[in-house]
């Protein structure tokens, strides 16, 4: 059986709530999601994301994808 890469995907949810002055509480009423999930994806520990998911932070912190989620090397 293959030995299963970690992933490079990091998420810039931090920066990207300090910029907009928001908490992670806020976003998550805001996007129905709970906290716990955020955390999650704001610690790189998510395994995956729901594009509704995605979708629905990018529109309550007006960015896109990219400014989301980037690929480190």
């Amino acid at each position: 059986m293959p030995v299963e890469e970690p992933h490079r995907i990091v998420c810039r949810l931090d920066s990207l709530l300090e910029t907009r002055g928001m908490t992670l509480t806020e976003l998550a009423r805001r996007v129905d999601v709970t906290l716990a999930n955020l955390s999650k994806l704001k610690n790189n520990r998510a395994k995956a994301v729901r594009f509704s998911t995605l979708t629905a932070i990018c529109r309550e912190l007006q960015c896109q994808p990219g400014d989301l989620l980037n690929l480190e090397e």
